[in-house]
């Protein structure tokens, strides 16, 4: 899979920032290893210094001097370097900005080519000659036939019209059923509403139900 995929390309600009840039890294390399000298020095200096050797004192100092004048040397160089890596990628970017530009450039010259003024007349005026055509066509149907015909015209397209509302209002109905059919449950049927008073029951003394009772026994008897 990883074979397939595209290697970018190097030109020769790549080549020469990335040399820019190694050289840079170089530099700051070298600035590190002379602030290393710098601090060794010193502190020989202090060394003698403190044994009484006064003039090797010097001398480390001399070469402490000399370092130094290489470090900024050296700083030199690198904002030398820094500043033409800089210069070198955004006259890329320059490039790239121009060859953009260009390539819109030339598009929008074919674009005016296909959009000039002559094409957007003729243009309009085809439409205009085809709209005309049209109209003369249907006034030209329209002559041809008569008054009856042409109320028969106009009714078959009311027809049409009201067939059309027609179908739409059956398809919006059987929408609607087939909606209610799927959610309702069964109905309970549930009673009737009454729309009299109910007629209370007649109450028999209880007097009376004790005597039927004791006559009911004595005929058994």
């Amino acid at each position: 899979m990883g074979a397939n995929q595209s290697i970018p390309k190097i030109t020769p600009q790549d080549r020469a920032i990335l040399d820019l840039k190694l050289q840079r890294d170089k530099l700051r390399q070298y600035q590190k290893k002379i602030q290393v000298v710098l601090e060794r020095e010193h502190a020989i200096a202090k060394t003698h210094l403190a044994t009484g050797q006064k003039d090797r004192a010097v001398i480390a100092l001399r070469r402490r001097k000399y370092q130094q004048s290489l470090l900024l040397k050296t700083d030199s160089q690198l904002e030398t370097l820094e500043e033409l890596v800089s210069t070198i990628e955004f006259s890329l970017v320059e490039v790239s900005v121009l060859h953009g530009l260009k390539q819109g450039n030339e598009v929008l010259k074919e674009i005016h080519k296909e959009m000039n003024i002559e094409s957007v007349e003729r243009l309009m005026d085809e439409t205009q000659e085809a709209r005309e055509y049209q109209r003369e066509i249907g006034e030209l149907l329209a002559n041809s036939l008569t008054a009856d015909e042409e109320d028969a015209v106009q009714e078959e397209l009311r027809l049409l019209e009201a067939e059309a509302v027609r179908l739409e209002h059956s398809a919006t109905s059987n929408t609607h059923a087939t909606f209610q059919k799927g959610e309702t449950e069964p109905a309970v049927e549930l009673p009737s509403v009454p729309t009299h008073e109910p007629i209370p029951a007649e109450v028999v003394p209880a007097t009376r139900t004790r005597e039927e009772t004791r006559e009911r026994v004595a005929l058994a008897a």
